[in-house]
């Protein structure tokens, strides 16, 4: 009997030890490395492969294919890399290039207003794949397109017929957007994931939150200071909101002939920082410590691109009409910026009138 239990706590023993022996073997990294106390090591995460570009000779895309890239992006929730103006003046993007861009771009979206700012949240509500681009519409498209039930009339006695949702064509719809992805001949066969690398440049598909989706867009610099909580001079209002939050007080000041907005955030005994805008732009952050301590910042610590202009400045012509009298010039008249300054105009011959006509001044009697 003693003998038994005796071999079974053996037994027991040798299970035990063949595992831990085991773990002991298998816990050592590719390097040689042991890693013992760590019960279970994870790998490092890996970083999706870029899709291999499409080859120039890539043939016309499939009708599957088209079926697949419809399904696959229809109300597809991303988040947008650049700024879609509303209604038809939408954004146009070929080999990575968006136009309208800079200065025109900032244009339209004065005079139609955003439709989707960078960073924010948007769906693709409907993809059409013709023959040379594909054209994906945002939030909605330029136009409220009509439901199913909508192309269905219903016919009375009488004849007349009923068209359920009311009007016969589409509707404006002022707050969507749209991009057209342009090929050079045709749209040619590809993947998926090769259609999300050609839309990078204003679609995020992997950014899982607005905040994410924004500071991928902005320089690395700004990126830090935005993630430190801290402004500075030279970023613009979003910027600001991104590092500080919505103010909690505005003041809006003159100094001399120009206006500003001075942003402050936080309250006495902590640190009070008064950050002054002027237009779109950062052009002061003065912070208040709680020693009495006052720092002041003027100097651009980061160059963005040149603001909106609200109207370009129409410059005069060379010949420009004018009320003056011939042979007037004031100092003050108005010159060209770069052509040569107009000259006296030379006073009309005094023509002596003819004979038999009355001169100036003479009074005409009429015979009998």
């Amino acid at each position: 009997m003693g003998s038994s239990r005796i071999a079974a706590f053996l037994v027991l023993a040798l299970l035990f030890a063949f595992p831990i022996a085991a773990f002991g073997q298998a816990a050592k990294t590719t390097d040689g490395q042991s890693t013992k106390g760590v019960p279970n090591p994870q790998p490092a995460p890996e970083q999706s492969p870029k899709p291999a570009p499409i080859p120039p000779n890539a043939p016309r895309m499939s009708k599957q294919t088209r079926f697949e890239i419809i399904r696959d992006f229809e109300m597809q929730l991303v988040y947008a890399r650049a700024a879609f103006p509303m209604g038809t003046k939408g954004l146009r993007l070929k080999d990575r290039v968006i136009t309208p861009n800079g200065e025109e771009l900032r244009q339209a979206l004065v005079l139609y207003g955003p439709a989707v700012k960078v960073g924010d949240p948007a769906h693709i509500s409907y993809v059409q794949i013709k023959d040379d681009h594909i054209h994906f519409e945002i939030n909605g498209g330029p136009v409220h397109r009509k439901k199913w039930y909508q192309h269905i009339e219903v016919y009375g006695s009488s004849g007349g017929g009923i068209t359920p949702g009311g009007g016969n064509g589409p509707q404006a719809n002022p707050h969507g957007s749209y991009v057209d992805v342009y090929f050079d001949k045709y749209v040619p066969e590809m993947t998926a994931q090769q259609m999300r690398d050609l839309l990078f440049p204003v679609l995020d598909f992997n950014a899982k939150n607005k905040e994410q989706a924004y500071l991928d867009t902005v320089p690395p610099k700004v990126k830090e200071a935005i993630l430190a909580h801290n402004v500075l001079v030279g970023m613009n209002q979003e910027m600001v909101i991104h590092a500080k939050g919505k103010p909690p007080k505005k003041v809006r000041e003159r100094d001399g002939e120009t206006e500003y907005e001075e942003w402050i955030y936080g309250d006495p005994p902590a640190d009070v920082d008064f950050v002054r805008l002027v237009g779109d732009e950062v052009v002061r952050v003065e912070t208040m410590k709680v020693g009495g301590q006052k720092v002041v910042r003027t100097e651009k610590e980061v160059i963005l691109e040149s603001p909106v202009k609200e109207a370009k400045q129409e410059q005069r012509p060379a010949n420009a009409p004018s009320l003056r009298r011939p042979g007037e010039d004031a100092e003050d008249a108005p010159r060209p910026e770069n052509g040569p300054s107009p000259t006296r105009p030379a006073p009309p011959p005094s023509m002596p009138p003819p004979s038999g006509d009355p001169g100036p001044g003479e009074i005409v009697t009429a015979s009998r």
